[in-house]
Order: C-alpha cells, then sequence, then structure tokens
C-alpha cells in the first residue's frame, strides 16, 4: 500500500505537499499554524535543558484501549465473571508477571518497567486520547482537541535549526490528538499506510532536481500570495516564520537525510525479521530508524488490519470475542515491541531514547456478553453469544523502556479484579510531567496563550514519577 501525508496534518516537515493540498489551502495552513502570538509567547516562556544528545520519545499507541488484564495486569484468582482463558507467566524480573500472550516481552522484562495505576476519567476514545496526552480533564466528544497534545508542544519548543528530518514524525499518527491553537504547522509529519508492503513510499521524500525547481516555482507564487495580504496582520513575524517553516520543508524533501531514515530496505533481512515483517513490526523499526537519524519525536498507532475485522484494540463484545482478538493480535504486538526495546538497548539508544507504550486506557474487569443482531456488528452471524470487554479509564497499565530510567520495576497496583487503582495512583499530569522531564522541558513554569492569548499551563498538578527517574 502506497502511504499517503494527509492535508490535515501539515508540518514544518510538509509545507510542500501532495497533489491532494492546494497553494490557497496550504496558505491557510501555514498562516493559521504560525501568526498567532501564542507561538511567540510559547518559545519566549518554555525552559528547556537539554544536556549532551538531544532526548527523544517513542510513543507506541494501542489505539481503541487495550486490555491491561491480558497484557500487563493479569489478575488470575479475580473470579470467572472476570478472568479471562489466559494465565500469567513469569518474566526475566522477579516478582513481575505477565499475561501468557507476551513471552518476548517476558524475556526482555529487565529492559522496561510497568505502572500499574494510571487513572483518568475520560470514557471514550476522544476523552481518552485527549487527556492523557493533553493533561487537561476533557469531557466533551470532539475529533480534535482544545489543546494541544505533549507532541505538538514540545515539537514548538524543540523546534532547532535545519537537521534534514522532520522533528515530530507519526507512523500512522494517533487519532484525537493534535496541536490545536498552535496551529498545523506543529502536527506531524504524518506517514500513513503499510511499511511491510511493497509499494510503501513516503511521498515527496528525495525530489529530483526538476521537482525541486517545480517547488521552489510553488514556493515564489506562495511568497507573491503572501504579499497581497492585508498590511493589519503582522506580516514581518508572519514573513519571517514562514521563511523559515518553508526553507526547512523543502530541505528535508529535497535533501539525502530525510530519504536515508525512510528506506526500511537499509536494513538487514534479519532486522526486520526481528521485528516482525508485518505492519506493526516494520512500524516499529521505522521508528527506531527515525530516531537514530536524530528525530526528536515519533509516534506509531498499531491498528488497522493485523486486529481482524475491527482495526484497533476496542474489544467490546458487539465487535469481536475479546479473546480470539487478542490471541491473534498479541504476536505481532509482542514480537515488535520486545525487538524495539532490545533494538535500542543494544544500540547504545537506550539512554537518549524513551519507550512508551499504552492506548488511551484499559478494560472493562467484568466480562460483557451481547448477542450479535447482524446488523451492524464487526464479526459474528446473528444471534452469536461473544465476550467483551468495553471502556476503562479507572486503570491503564503503561510500559516505559529506555529514557535512562530505573528497569525492572512493577510501580502501583490495582485489586484483586484489576478495577481500581489501590496503590501509588498516577494520574495524567504525572505521566506528562515524566516525558516533559526526559525531553529537558521545565513544564511546571510553562503556560501556552491560548487563541484568546489567556496563559494556559501545560500541566497543573503533575510530577514525574518518581520511581523512573533516570539512576546516577
Amino acid at each position: 500500500m502506497t502511504s499517503s501525508i494527509s492535508p490535515s496534518t501539515v508540518s514544518s516537515a510538509t509545507v510542500s505537499p501532495g497533489p491532494s493540498v492546494g497553494r490557497r489551502e496550504l496558505l491557510r495552513l501555514s498562516l493559521g499554524g504560525l501568526t498567532l502570538p501564542s507561538l511567540l509567547s510559547a518559545r519566549a516562556t518554555a525552559k528547556t535543558s537539554v544536556a549532551g544528545d538531544r532526548t527523544a520519545v517513542i510513543l507506541v499507541w494501542l489505539q481503541g484501549g487495550a486490555s491491561h488484564l491480558e497484557t500487563y495486569d493479569p489478575k488470575p484468582l479475580s473470579g470467572s465473571a472476570y478472568r479471562g482463558p489466559y494465565d500469567p507467566i513469569a518474566t526475566q524480573t522477579p516478582g513481575m508477571r505477565i499475561c501468557e500472550l507476551l513471552p518476548h516481552h517476558a524475556k526482555v522484562s529487565n529492559r522496561f518497567s510497568l505502572l500499574r495505576s494510571m487513572v483518568h476519567t475520560g470514557f471514550c476514545h476522544q476523552q481518552g486520547t485527549q487527556q492523557l496526552l493533553t493533561g487537561h480533564p476533557v469531557r466533551i466528544l470532539k475529533q480534535k482537541p482544545d489543546h494541544p497534545d505533549l507532541f505538538s508542544i514540545v515539537h514548538r519548543l524543540r523546534r532547532s535549526a535545519y537537521s534534514g528530518l522532520p522533528n515530530y514524525v507519526g507512523v500512522n499518527p494517533v487519532p484525537y490528538a493534535g496541536a490545536a491553537y498552535l496551529g498545523p504547522a506543529y502536527e506531524p509529519f504524518a506517514v500513513t499506510g503499510d511499511p511491510n508492503g511493497s509499494g510503501f513510499q513516503v511521498p515527496n521524500i528525495g525530489l529530483s532536481d526538476k521537482q525541486k525547481l517545480a517547488r521552489m516555482r510553488e514556493r515564489i507564487g506562495l511568497r507573491r500570495s503572501l504579499d497581497r495580504l492585508s498590511r493589519d496582520a503582522d506580516q514581518y513575524h508572519q514573513m519571517k516564520a514562514l521563511d523559515e517553516f518553508e526553507t526547512q520543508a523543502l530541505d528535508v524533501l529535497t535533501g539525502p537525510a530525510a530519504k536515508r531514515a525512510f528506506d526500511l530496505d537499509k536494513e538487514t533481512p534479519a532486522t526486520r525479521d526481528r521485528y516482525g515483517r508485518n505492519r506493526w513490526g516494520q512500524q516499529a523499526l521505522l521508528a527506531r530508524r527515525l530516531v537514530e537519524s536524530g528525530v526528536d519525536l515519533v509516534t506509531t498507532t498499531f491498528n488497522g488490519s493485523l486486529c481482524g475485522r475491527v482495526g484497533n484494540w476496542d474489544d467490546h463484545a458487539v465487535n469481536h470475542n475479546v479473546f480470539e482478538g487478542l490471541k491473534h493480535r498479541c504476536p505481532f504486538y509482542d514480537q515488535a515491541v520486545a525487538a524495539l526495546i532490545e533494538d535500542l538497548f543494544e544500540r547504545g539508544l537506550d539512554r537518549r531514547v524513551m519507550v512508551v507504550v499504552t492506548g488511551e486506557f484499559g478494560r472493562t474487569p467484568k466480562i460483557s456478553h451481547v448477542a450479535s443482531s447482524g446488523k451492524g456488528v464487526a464479526s459474528a452471524p446473528k444471534g452469536t453469544v461473544q465476550p467483551g470487554r468495553d471502556h476503562w479509564p479507572r486503570a491503564t497499565s503503561i510500559l516505559f523502556a529506555g529514557g535512562g530510567i530505573t528497569p525492572g520495576q512493577v510501580i502501583g497496583a490495582t485489586d484483586t479484579r484489576g478495577e481500581d487503582a489501590t496503590d501509588r495512583i498516577v494520574g495524567r499530569d504525572d505521566f506528562l510531567a515524566t516525558i516533559y522531564r526526559h525531553l529537558g522541558i521545565d513544564s511546571d513554569h510553562l503556560a501556552l496563550a491560548d487563541f484568546a492569548g489567556r496563559p494556559i499551563p501545560v500541566i497543573r498538578n503533575g510530577t514525574p514519577i518518581q520511581e523512573l527517574t533516570a539512576p546516577g
């Protein structure tokens, strides 16, 4: 499958769009992201302290919300109304037991830590995603957030001079997240499609000289359009920002660095096999290639055809048999995540790069059942009764690896059924503060101006998860 860059995710790396985005739309998107006073004040307000190599984050996003019970927090004594068919297994880490569907994880448990006590109040996919990634108590269902997510904020604050690479890449970007009032310039460079497909490519990367000339001509036309804008606007800042925006984008599209970073054929067959010759495995491998090449922020969403009839981890009974779905899905997931963690350590990237694996929430500990109506049901014939688990933000498990953190820990706990966190409860701001700290952002003293010019704190009451503090 050939990938495409969505017009809605134009960033500083995608100013030269594919053929589906016209110059007028590009102009609108560019100015929407680059003329806001909040962008200028954010840079002045932000305090960063990145020592040595620039730190990086890979977020593996399990869209739909993975069951904590069938992954990182099994509950073998919960009773038949709650317990699934899979047993817990021992790992390399004493006292850490995980679901038997994750044997590769078990072998590398000494290189990651598990948080079992993440709690928020977002019961739907939009709310859960936006609460976890923005820190705000979102209660209304919206396709895009009112507040920027942490990756868009860091992209804005850490954008540097030309490196030949986009600073923030979404390999099948996280749904329902976004840059909000920062503007589309701070959305990810979006790479969609299946990296394991024979026809996979990233459009516009590695342009020929003829194509480069065409882009330059388009840029001149865009500049002339800007010159005709109302003089009431702050044109100095517009022109200066767009100059930087355009120049970096053109360099990315025409330079060799991005073409090389996105080229999975540069990897040995053995390495590609190690991650798994499937969509998720190759997405994880591409994420590693990107951070190794110098990209700071990578998100990759594990959804799509690997999940069966339902294209994500949303394991309601009306969608499919939750346990059959997990049995089908977890081998691909298990291999890809374990390979990513091992590879980062073997390449000496484990202090610079933090891996975070989560979805928007966990799943209901009590198993639900539904009789299929045969209409609008993703799987099973009419009259089928099958098990499922529904949305559950009261207990979410999150995996952390790399970033120099202390590995081999289990942080927090839930009750015997996995319904509620009972020990070391962690909130959404604590989660964000942990990632901001790794990225060198002083989130305690950072506020961004919204559309009305009001300063909005990036986090309100968050404290980095102390158990994950890098030793020494």
